[in-house]
């Protein structure tokens, strides 16, 4: 029987997996999806909020300014790219200046430090691209960009460096209680633990009714963004909100730690919870609100679009608590944004929550809070691209021409613990395919190298889901196969 099963390995279930590794327990990290960071994690603004936001005295209010200050050493740990920029929230007339105040009292409370009210020509020396009709706004320096799929990914190999077992594509169907724990029907078999956090994300709700009479809903909401080339990556130098609304934060322009520019999300209420299609009018309405921000963003540069859902419930607050029904299932939901930049403070609430249940946890005193080197060869020095390549010549072969990346560390990133096995779950480790031609230079090499590396015919491998086959088998026959037929 394990200690502690986990429901999800987004960034939340993966926090918590790696912060519960700092102890002697058995844990099981499960994911029904063909990898880890699959559902709304990896589809967001990527963006570390500084905390202004969130309504004093709720969990989001409490964790996210903490969640903040938690994110640089977390980053450094795992060698996750991180930026700390800072965020404006601009206005554009003296009604929206009394919003910019309330925010800046809000942020007090809840922790924020060395927030300014900045006027039209100090926000202008900060954004020299803003338009001229702003009249202020609230700058926040501790606001900040961080790849969220990567640091999930990060999270979950290092929490496996240290002892946790990962399942993918182990869909729980069903959960029982025993005596003593509860008893998980997955689509890999059965699965006893004495405990069960649930942070299944947009399907918290479900997981959470299979032993327990209804007490939340999971709202799915859309956001679409446009992902602009490296060419307007310097275009803004912040996160640039403008004045929130019922609605949510409202759309975004920023750059991402890639020095890309995205600008996005549309906020929509849908009825799916599989309702991943952009679409012209939600692209249409981020492009106009982003230009009401900075008119001059090239739209012409725009290299993908996509979208994300977020898990939301009707009492706009995370869910974070035990079962009343279901003594030692603890519900991690509606994590919706600041769930990113909250995670690492919400993995440390829910560890000491289940300490509250089941008593201290003996330490693992052989915990390792960080994970092997990562490789990133363009930005390496000469000397030392030299002497990698002398050990391992793959460094030396480029397979992505947009981003510079090489066979090495592809290779490499799908050897690790929680590696890669897909053609997207390359790009998310890696890299390639994220360029102005989006995979399609690259793509075939990469499923080549993966095939080889996995030991399986390349028609096996996906482009990402369980049933995104790219190929299904020769496109020409030979003469003999042709004799035969």
């Amino acid at each position: 029987m394990y200690d502690v099963a986990i429901i999800g390995a987004g960034i939340i279930g993966s926090n918590i997996a790696r912060e519960l590794s700092k102890y002697n327990l058995r844990i099981i990290l499960l994911e029904k999806e063909n990898d880890v960071a699959n559902g709304t994690t990896k589809a967001n603004s990527a963006i570390v909020h500084a905390g202004y936001d969130a309504k004093p005295g709720t969990l989001k209010g409490k964790l996210n300014a903490l969640g903040n200050r938690m994110y640089e050493n977390l980053c450094k740990e795992l060698e996750v790219p991180f930026k700390r920029i800072g965020s404006l929230v601009i206005a554009f007339n003296e009604e929206e200046m009394k919003i910019i105040k309330d925010l800046y009292e809000k942020g007090k409370i809840n922790g924020v430090p060395d927030m300014e009210i900045l006027n039209k020509e100090k926000l202008q020396h900060l954004e020299p691209n803003l338009n001229d009709d702003v009249v202020g706004g609230l700058y926040a320096p501790t606001g900040g960009i961080v790849g969220p799929f990567e640091l999930a990914i990060a999270l979950a190999e290092n929490a496996v460096d240290n002892g946790v077992e990962l399942q993918i594509n182990s869909e729980v169907k069903d959960i029982q209680k025993l005596e003593e724990g509860y008893q998980l029907f997955t689509e890999k078999g059965e699965i006893k633990a004495k405990y069960v956090i649930n942070a299944a994300g947009l399907f918290a709700d479900s997981i959470h009714n299979m032993v327990s009479p209804p007490t939340f809903e999971i709202i799915p909401n859309r956001g679409q963004y446009n992902l602009l080339d490296k060419n307007s990556g310097k275009h803004v130098n912040t996160v640039i909100f403008q004045c929130p609304t019922s609605y949510g934060k409202g759309v975004v322009v920023l750059p991402t730690v890639h020095g890309n520019l995205l600008v996005g999300p549309s906020a929509e209420a849908v009825d799916r919870k599989d309702a991943l299609e952009s679409s012209m009018e939600g692209l249409s309405f981020i492009k106009e609100k982003a230009q009401k921000t900075v008119e001059s963003i090239r739209f012409n540069d725009v290299i993908t679009s996509f979208a994300g859902l977020r898990a939301k419930t009707s009492s706009g607050d995370f869910i974070i608590e035990e079962s009343k029904e279901a003594k030692g299932f603890i519900n991690v939901a509606a994590i919706d944004s600041p769930g990113l930049s909250s995670a690492p403070a919400i993995a440390e609430y829910v560890v000491n929550l289940l300490k509250g249940i089941a008593g201290e946890f003996e330490k693992n005193i052989n915990f390792n809070p960080k994970r092997r080197p990562v490789v990133h060869f363009i930005e390496l020095p000469d000397e030392e691209k030299a002497k990698l390549i002398e050990k391992d010549p793959r460094y030396g072969r480029i397979i992505c021409r947009c981003e510079n990346i090489t066979e090495g560390e592809i290779v490499d990133i799908i050897k690790r613990n929680a590696g890669a096995t897909t053609v997207d779950g390359v790009k998310r480790r890696a890299r390639p395919g994220s360029g102005r031609c989006q995979g399609g230079f690259c793509s075939p090499r990469v499923m080549e190298i993966l095939a080889r590396e996995l030991n399986v015919d390349i028609t096996e491998i996906v482009k990402d889901g369980k049933n995104s086959y790219i190929l299904t088998g020769s496109t020409k026959k030979t003469k003999v196969q042709l004799q035969e037929a």
